[in-house]
């Protein structure tokens, strides 16, 4: 089973994702996770990715890309994925089902976490106390947020006509998100 979780950054998607990995046995792949492992092996990439992150913009799709088709190509997480903040746009989610189709894979659902500005920025300053993170601050959190929901509407359109879609109340505490989820995939697996 392949899934999508998808959401504004803030939304909870990393927290989600780790849940559906140890409940399904599955593998996060998280394009935020790839790009700071970048970053984090001080590669001529990650400092690039770094400076991009750093003004509030989004990573070039073709970067993202490559870094997505290493990970899915590997036969060890074949059908077995959840998408973290990927596909952001509509071209990447057309880039993501040829590179699918060309491993014999496919999305079977897309979460949608949909929740507030006031709730990411309320927890965008949370993380930022816990986790000291350097793209985490409130004027980054807004502009991500925006730009996060004027690339996401095609996206949404795109998995809304091929009926893979589902939303999901991401303003809920963590373990009422946990169960809509879980009931979510349970029905789908059958």
């Amino acid at each position: 089973m392949n899934i999508i979780i998808f959401g504004p950054p803030g939304a909870g998607k990393g927290t989600q994702a780790k849940f559906i990995v140890n409940k399904y046995n599955l593998y996060q792949l998280s394009t935020g996770e790839l790009l700071r492992e970048e970053i984090k092996n001080k590669t001529e990439l990650g400092s690039q990715i770094s400076s991009i992150i750093n003004s509030g913009d989004l990573v070039s799709d073709e970067i993202v890309s490559n870094l997505i088709e290493k990970f899915i190509s590997n036969d060890t997480y074949k059908n077995h994925i959840i998408f973290d903040g990927y596909p952001r746009t509509l071209s990447q989610a057309k880039n993501l089902e040829i590179l699918l189709k060309k491993y014999n894979q496919k999305i079977d659902v897309v979460l949608k976490l949909s929740v507030s500005l006031e709730t990411v920025k309320k927890r965008i300053l949370e993380r930022q106390i816990k986790e000291n993170r350097a793209d985490d601050n409130e004027e980054i959190a807004i502009k991500r947020y925006k730009t996060y929901e004027k690339s996401a509407e095609p996206v949404i359109d795109y998995y809304k006509q091929s009926n893979l879609l589902k939303f999901i109340n991401g303003e809920a505490g963590i373990s009422e998100i946990n169960t809509e989820i879980s009931d979510l995939i349970d029905t789908i697996k059958g």
